[in-house]
């Protein structure tokens, strides 16, 4: 087992990993939008959130010597489901010729108050 770390995406709220590679998958953490340098929320617009989220997965991803072209599944949290479409219209430009599996779910609360949450499992 592996653990991902670096300074490009927000260090972990709590007693986790960034990401963990193990046979050949690499796990991440769902991912709030925090602003790496700060550690705080982007601001309080989904387009933001969601900009900074998937630049978020990017770095960790880049951190594993990996790309978002390796991301076989996310999951989608989603403190409001009035906000999926502006959601897809983002995710769909880090996304534009590879389509992981997915599934978006409503939630009661994210941590921080956010409004958007991704985790993402990628196979290297």
């Amino acid at each position: 087992m592996q653990v991902i770390s670096t300074s490009q995406a927000p260090a972990a709220v709590g007693p986790y990993s960034q990401a963990i590679a193990e046979k050949g998958f690499i796990f991440l953490s769902g991912q709030i939008p925090l602003v790496p340098e700060t550690g705080l929320l982007i601001s309080d617009k989904i387009q933001d959130q969601t900009e900074q989220v998937m630049k978020n997965i990017s770095a960790i991803c880049s951190a594993a010597g990996a790309s978002l072209t390796n991301i076989v599944k996310c999951t989608i949290f989603l403190t409001d489901m009035n906000h999926f479409s502006t959601v897809n219209e983002i995710y769909a430009q880090y996304f534009a010729n590879h389509k992981p599996a997915r599934s978006t779910i409503q939630v009661a609360g994210l941590p921080r108050g956010a409004l958007i949450e991704i985790e993402a499992i990628l196979s290297v």
